[in-house]
């Protein structure tokens, strides 16, 4: 079988809602992380043989396939295609895994993945309650087969996060620490300049905007829970955002043909799916599955990147598996950082392999929570040298 090599691997900033990338069509904002992977990567744009990405909410300037529209807005060949996914918030995750396989498969040498959401311009949930016929108040709503199974219980993201918190038994304190902690590493990253290499600032935006430095713990406890008598909180959530991030994947032909470096190798990928209901607790059995599969342990990896999409997701987690928690999220996660649905996935991916230049560290995984009850995980292994000017 052939190897998958990362050989590139960019994002914008993460802009909070209605910050500095707000105003940006999301083709620019995708266009902006293409021309910086192609450059930074030394590679032909003509050589690439298909571009796939993540957006969930495809209406409005995110529809019409935006992989492709982000392509040509950059100005490169028109012959290179693009396709767009929607795997929830792992969209550009499973793009990630797209591309690998069709490396790993031989059908493709050289193969864009990445993601972008403009969720300032593009309200999440806009695509389910466009046009919503009378009756269809959900996506399950007038589905006979849906109800036969699961009945009329309530499916949403905040039901599922609280009915983790209570199921784990995470109390709000020890989601208020985790997020306070979540904030922390982010400021402390963005200070030393961790960031600096991975990001492609756009339009006079050249930092994340989502961490802030005023937050306290006292703040996150006065505040009032998302649902009554609920334990969470609009602190212990992800934060709405605008972003776009981008990876080239390559064979070892396309590597040997267009001197091109390998920075990772695609180590192990799969998904799998669980309750929907509960929805956010896929990473845990998905993570179990991936360990399975690959004989490691979690120990072996030297960093952790998963989506904070609620803290109880990731603390239940951490429970669950193990994991040392000073390797989870090491320079902040999604509470601080922000939360472009459909950009996520590849956003995760580029801070993980940065982070493991940075450190020496060899493995790293990824994996996040999923609309529907799924989880991807990706693990990758560094080849390269750690970056000797990284801070």
């Amino acid at each position: 079988m052939s190897e998958a090599y990362i050989v590139g691997a960019v994002r914008t900033p993460i802009g909070r809602k209605n910050g500095g990338l707000a105003p940006a069509h999301p083709a620019d904002l995708g266009a902006h992380v293409l021309k910086e992977l192609m450059e930074r990567a030394d590679a032909d744009p003509s050589a690439v043989e298909d571009v796939i990405f993540g957006c969930v909410d495809t209406i409005g300037p995110q529809a019409g396939d935006v992989a492709r529209t982000c392509w040509l807005a950059a100005g490169f060949p028109e012959e290179v295609p693009g396709v767009t996914i929607d795997r929830q918030c792992g969209s550009s995750q499973q793009a990630l895994h797209f591309a690998a396989q069709a490396v790993l498969s031989g059908t493709n040498d050289l193969v864009v993945a990445g993601g972008v959401q403009n969720m300032s311009m593009i309200p999440i949930s806009s695509a389910m309650l466009a046009g919503r016929p009378l009756g269809h108040e959900t996506p399950f709503s007038g589905s006979k087969g849906w109800t036969e199974r699961y009945g009329t219980q309530e499916v949403s993201q905040f039901a599922g996060a609280e009915r983790i918190a209570a199921t784990w038994d995470v109390s709000r304190e020890e989601m208020e620490r985790y997020a306070y902690e979540s904030h922390t590493r982010a400021l402390h990253a963005i200070d030393a300049g961790y960031f600096r290499r991975e990001i492609a600032p756009y339009e006079g935006v050249t930092t994340d905007e989502g961490p802030r430095r005023d937050t306290t713990l006292a703040k996150m406890a006065g505040l009032k829970p998302l649902t009554g008598g609920g334990r969470l909180t609009a602190a212990l959530a992800s934060q709405i955002s605008d972003g776009a991030a981008a990876l080239l994947v390559a064979s070892p032909r396309a590597v040997q043909e267009h001197g091109l470096t390998p920075r990772a190798r695609v180590h192990h990928l799969s998904v799998r799916g669980a309750d929907p209901i509960t929805m956010l607790s896929a990473p845990i059995p998905a993570t179990v599955h991936a360990l399975g599969m690959t004989g490691m342990s979690i120990g072996d990896f030297d960093v952790i990147e998963i989506n904070e999409a609620f803290a109880s997701v990731v603390l239940a987690w951490i429970k669950e598996t193990g994991a040392d928690p000073a390797r989870v999220n090491p320079n902040g996660g999604a509470i601080a950082l922000g939360h472009p649905l459909g950009a996520t996935g590849a956003v995760l991916a580029v801070k993980l392999l940065h982070e493991l230049e940075r450190t020496g560290g060899r493995y790293g995984l990824q994996t996040m929570c999923e609309g529907g009850g799924q989880a991807n995980v990706t693990v990758i292994e560094r080849l390269g040298p750690a970056d000797p000017g990284s801070p």
